[in-house]
Order: C-alpha cells, then sequence, then structure tokens
C-alpha cells in the first residue's frame, strides 16, 4: 500500500476507553495513513514509499485529535479559520453556538451586539465582517457555507437559542420581557427543527444574566435566552428530545434554584432522556463545595432521575486578566454593577471616582448573599502591568500596606490613576492540584470547555488538553497514579465524540486521520505559563497559554496541518481539504428512545 504518511513508533491510543491500569502506556504502533483516513495500525514497521512522509514518533503518545467542546469561535472562524491556537495545542474539532449565541438565523448587526460584548471580541472588527460575509440566513445555508470554507479544524456547531428567538422575534422585542406569540414560537421550533436536519449538535440556551449585550439598540441587555419563561424552553426542549440532540445551557449563576428546573427537563423517567451539557463544575474559590455538590447532583440526575446530563469543566487555572475598570465580574455586584452598564469609559470612571462609589463597592463586595464565581478579594488579585514598575507583581493587599490604605481604596486608587493602563489578574478557580484531579477523573463531567475564541485579551485555555495531561503524567511521575493515559486522551477525544454523536475521537482502521503526537517531556510548568500574541485577523494581541514543546504533529483529515519544526502548512486556512463540518448524528441508544441512566461516562 501507498501510504500518504506513516506515523512510526509511537505509544498508540485510539481514543476508546482503555483496560489497562493507570500506569500502562499504549503499545508501540506503526500508522498508515492514505487519502485522510487511518488504513493500517501495524505492531511492525510500515514501508514507506518514495512520496511518503514519515514521522518519528518514537517516545511519542499518538493519539486522535482533541476536542473542545465549548469554544466561542463564531466570528473567528470566519476571519480566521485555521484557528492557529487551537491547532497548535492538538485540538482538531470545535464547537460553537455556545450559550445560545449563534452566527446562524439572525442579521449581521444582531449577531454582532448579541456577541461581542458577551464574549469581550472586539466590535469594531466582528460587525464589518459580518456585513461583508455573512449572507446566510438559515442553518441549511450555514452549513453550505461552511463546507466550502477554508476550516483548520473540524467544526460541529449548535444552535443559539438567543440566535433564533431575534430572528423570530425581532432584537427589540426579544429582549423587552414580552412573551412570544405562537407564530413566534412556531418559528423558532422551525429554524430548531431545520438545523438539527442540517446537522446540528443541538440547542444552546442561557438563563444567567451577568453577561449584556453590545451595540445601541439594546446596550447592556441581558441575552435574548434569558427573557424566556420555562414552557418556552420545554418547547424546544421537546424537539431535542425527540431527535436524540444535546442541550447546552447553564444555570442561573447567582439563585442557582433553576437547577431543579434543569434536572427535571432531563429526567428520563417514563420518558426518553434529554442530554443536557451544563456549565459548569469549577474548583472555584468562592464556594469551595461546588467541586463537590455539582457532581453529586450529576450523580443524582443520572442515577435517581435517570437523566444524561454531563457538566463541564476547564482542567486548568481558571485567571482572568483585566484592565483598570474594565472587569466582567463586576457585573455580579449588586449597586456596583452600574459600572458594566455605563457605555462611555469616560462617563465610567467619573461614576467610579464619586466618593459613595466607594462605600457600594465595598458593601456589595463583602455581601454574602449571592456568591458568583468572583471570590471577591482584591487581596487575592495582582498587578501584571502598570507605568509604576515597582508595583508588578504584587496583590493589592501588600501594595495598600505599603499605602496605609484599604485594598479596596487601593484598587480604585490605582484604576482611576492608570485606568487601563493597569493590568490586573485574579485567579477565580482551580488553584487546588488534589480537587482538579478528582475532577478530571469524575464520571459527571466533560472535559472540553475552554472557551477559546473569546475573552481575547482576559483568558487563555487553548491549551487545556496539555493541562489535563499535564495532571495526569505528574501523579504517575509522583507515583500516586489517578486515571491511565489511555484514560485521559478517552476523556479528551472519544468520550465526548460518542456522547455528542460527531465523527471524531478515534483513530481505529477506517477512521478520518484527525491525529495528534505528543510528547510527553513537553507538558512541563510552562503549560501553565500565559503569553500576548498578535492576532493580525483582529489586529490586535490577545492572551494566550502557548507551549510548543509539547506538540510535534498535528493532522488534519491526514493532512499535516501543523509540526513543531515547520510551523503551519501553508494551506491551512487557505484552501480546504483539512477541517469538515461533521453533522451530528443521533447515537443508537438515543434513536430507540432508551437513556443512559447511571452509566460511566466511558
Amino acid at each position: 500500500m501507498k501510504y500518504d504518511i506513516i506515523i512510526a513508533n509511537g505509544h498508540y491510543f485510539d481514543g476508546s476507553m482503555p483496560s489497562d491500569d493507570a500506569a500502562a502506556l499504549g503499545p508501540v504502533r506503526h500508522l498508515g495513513i492514505v487519502n485522510g483516513k487511518v488504513a493500517a495500525v501495524s505492531a511492525e514497521p510500515l514501508m514507506p514509499g518514495e512520496s511518503t512522509r514519515v514521522i518519528d514518533a518514537s517516545g511519542r503518545w499518538v493519539c486522535p485529535g482533541f476536542i473542545e467542546a465549548h469554544s466561542h469561535y463564531d466570528a473567528e472562524i470566519i476571519a480566521a479559520p485555521e484557528l492557529a491556537e487551537s491547532v497548535r495545542h492538538g485540538v482538531t474539532t470545535v464547537m460553537t453556538g455556545i450559550c445560545s449565541i449563534s452566527m446562524v438565523c439572525a442579521e449581521p448587526e444582531d449577531c454582532s451586539d448579541l456577541f461581542t460584548r458577551v464574549e469581550a471580541v472586539p466590535r469594531a472588527q466582528v460587525l464589518p465582517l459580518l456585513n461583508k460575509l455573512k449572507r446566510w440566513r438559515s442553518p441549511t445555508e450555514f452549513r453550505n457555507f461552511f463546507e466550502n470554507h477554508p476550516l483548520g479544524p473540524n467544526l460541529a456547531p449548535f444552535i443559539g437559542h438567543s440566535d433564533i428567538r431575534v430572528r423570530a422575534m425581532g432584537l427589540e422585542r426579544a429582549v423587552s420581557g414580552v412573551v412570544p406569540t405562537e407564530e413566534e414560537m412556531r418559528t423558532m421550533e422551525q429554524l430548531l427543527e431545520e438545523a438539527l436536519d442540517a446537522g446540528f449538535a443541538g440547542l444552546s440556551t442561557m438563563t444567567t444574566k451577568l453577561d449584556r449585550m453590545d451595540g445601541d439598540r439594546a446596550w447592556a441587555k441581558p441575552l435574548p435566552s434569558t427573557y424566556a419563561h420555562w414552557r418556552e424552553y420545554r418547547r424546544l426542549h421537546a424537539i431535542l428530545r425527540r431527535r436524540g440532540r444535546v442541550l447546552q445551557s447553564a444555570p442561573d449563576a447567582v439563585g442557582k434554584i433553576n437547577i431543579v428546573a434543569f434536572f427535571l427537563s432531563a429526567m428520563g423517567w417514563f420518558r426518553k432522556a434529554l442530554k443536557m451539557s451544563l456549565l459548569t463544575v469549577l474548583d472555584l474559590k468562592s464556594m469551595p463545595n461546588l467541586y463537590f455538590l455539582g457532581p453529586l447532583g450529576g450523580w443524582f440526575a443520572n442515577t435517581v432521575l435517570r437523566a444524561n446530563l454531563r457538566w463541564q469543566f476547564l482542567p486548568s487555572p481558571f485567571i482572568i486578566y483585566a484592565y483598570g475598570l474594565d472587569f466582567n465580574s463586576f457585573g455580579e455586584l449588586a449597586d456596583a454593577r452600574i459600572l458594566r452598564d455605563i457605555k462611555n469609559p469616560e462617563d465610567m470612571y467619573a461614576e467610579a471616582a464619586k466618593p459613595e462609589f466607594r462605600a457600594i463597592l465595598r458593601r456589595n463586595m463583602k455581601s454574602m448573599l449571592s456568591a458568583g464565581l468572583w471570590h471577591r478579594e482584591f487581596a487575592d488579585a495582582w498587578v501584571v502591568e502598570c507605568p509604576d514598575a515597582s508595583l508588578v507583581g504584587k496583590n493589592f493587599a501588600e501594595i495598600a500596606r505599603e499605602r496605609q490604605r484599604d485594598p479596596i481604596d487601593t484598587f480604585l486608587d490605582l484604576a482611576l490613576e492608570y485606568r487601563e493602563r493597569l493590568r490586573w489578574g485574579v485567579q477565580f478557580a482551580g488553584e487546588r492540584v488534589h480537587v482538579m484531579r478528582k475532577l478530571c477523573r469524575n464520571r459527571q463531567v466533560h472535559i472540553g470547555f475552554a472557551d477559546s475564541g473569546a475573552h481575547l485579551k482576559n483568558l487563555a485555555s487553548y491549551n487545556f488538553p496539555l493541562c489535563m495531561l499535564k495532571y495526569v503524567r505528574d501523579a504517575e511521575l509522583e507515583g500516586k497514579p489517578f486515571m491511565s493515559i489511555g484514560h485521559a486522551i478517552h476523556r479528551l477525544t472519544g468520550e465526548l465524540a460518542d456522547w455528542y454523536g460527531v465523527e471524531a475521537g478515534h483513530i481505529r482502521v477506517g477512521d478520518r486521520a484527525d491525529v495528534v503526537v505528543v510528547n510527553p517531556e513537553g507538558l512541563g510548568p510552562e503549560v501553565f505559563d500565559m503569553h500576548d500574541a498578535e492576532f493580525p485577523a483582529f489586529q490586535m494581541t490577545r492572551l494566550v497559554n502557548r507551549n510548543d514543546n509539547a506538540v510535534d504533529a498535528v493532522l488534519i483529515n491526514g493532512k499535516l496541518a501543523y509540526d513543531r519544526d515547520h510551523g503551519y502548512a501553508e494551506d491551512l486556512g487557505k484552501a480546504t481539504g483539512y477541517g469538515q463540518f461533521l453533522p451530528a448524528r443521533p447515537d443508537a441508544e438515543d434513536a430507540r428512545g432508551l437513556h443512559l441512566a447511571g452509566k460511566p461516562a466511558h
């Protein structure tokens, strides 16, 4: 056989759940790739032809391309479809249209207003891009566009509830609080049905009102999906349940009580269970027991209620960078939320300079009535950049002691003096390594939440699969293994692909050749380092986790998209033949109307 590419001598993991013990590596195998497919997996060396490219994977892990099940690449995949930051870290399939926001059915300006402020992506770049290129207004037209678009990774999209709600009701009406008419409701149902016909993975909704919209027509309004009554959700859920597709959503981050409604919607007693993927389980500093309560609730839903529910989990430290007073989590505060609602930065800083605002902020920071994602401790936030270089690396409590001031006053003093030139960081979650290891293994969570393509200057989790593998390898090196490498790779690949029903996550003979060659020696401390990287597509720099020692090569559809020595393929993001639109399919059990009650994630 004339192979296009041979990957030789690597420890082979096909994406399935292994049965071997925690310390075992995959067997040494040789992969032969022909016409984008895995044509051979051999214990014996394969014979290359004259034009065969041979990748020596000695000492490396050869595994399926990783899957990001929660990205916000909706704009970037149009402007820069190579999605370079994800590809270089081994991600070969991304899911978009998350958190009720997709760019499918609504008009360009509507899509921009839904997306840019919520996901902290520049409207000045996104709106002209959509006005120029968005010619689709239906899920079918969306699929047709992306089947001819030069994708880097594969695309498996969701349809967003806010998107179809705006298309059915108009933007202003969709955020007015009125109940949709029967005609508007039927329009939403028809758009959802068409999306599922076109192969979309499911529907995404949103119930937390912390995120606010952009533009002039609905500035600072919560997303349209948050205005829906539960009966509207139920009608859309019924379509997903019947067709075996996925609901992606988020319970109310402040009140949290509507988690009960989600569990009851997912329930599989006397009916087919609704597949449900929820945000999120994290080891939050603000709620240190959440890492236990979330999975416990998932176990109850899946075992007692016969649901098919998974929490999304980020397997890396959750660190946010902010600039002056531009900090999204001020939206969690009651009266101090005004900073997020003021559009003009000059007016925002003028408001913060008022003496009475300090008392408001202090009262809100100390309120324990509604815990959010942020732990509200400036003593646990540090200066990353500042014109006064003596402050860099210090937290606000240290600076406050030097100035004999309160940390809250110290933060406001510095923010008012330096504005956006004050860059500061805060870690929300992921500080306790032993807890992160427990969550990496927990059957009630899915690995694959990273928010790539959003919060470009604030959040960097593009290499989340490598962070997961580092947790596993470090434990193994310490003599305290908690899961095998093969199990970890399964969680990042085949487990997600099989649950979502997309053709990815495996590299058995006959599978599409989306392959990553990982160098385990590159999984060092630098995996968690944060850097600024140029992002020409949006004429800006963005924050990234980037460690190039861990990934030797990335193949997408049998084509070498990236290798560490030579960088990206010249035609990546310019020519078709790499990533594909991956239509979702209901799995066999869903097609028969059965539930997956209590079954392990693997």
